[in-house]
């Protein structure tokens, strides 16, 4: 993968997560954390839909690697509704 390539994957996955904690109403921060999110939420999303033997929606190959972005920000808005959760109950212990 070339240097182009991952800033390209890179992104990517900073739209899918911004779209996934729109979704969710949270944020856990800027791009930086909208890429981490939506990196991490692209695993989550292709778990899910593995467990359940669901197809992949829409791929984008990048660098001879699909980026799965549906389940991408399938999978960020479950990470940043665990995070908003995570962070609600540390807040309310204060």
């Amino acid at each position: 993968m070339s240097l182009l390539q991952l800033i390209v994957l890179l992104v990517i996955a900073a739209i899918c997560g911004s779209l996934g904690q729109s979704l969710v109403g949270y944020s856990a921060g800027g791009c930086l954390a909208s890429m981490i999110v939506g990196i991490i939420g692209a695993y989550i999303g292709m778990w899910v839909a593995n467990e359940f033997n669901l197809p992949v929606f829409f791929a984008l190959n990048i660098g001879g690697k699909p980026f799965p972005i549906i389940w991408s920000v399938i999978g960020s808005a479950i990470f940043a509704a665990i995070l908003a959760l995570i962070n609600r109950l540390v807040r309310g212990n204060r």
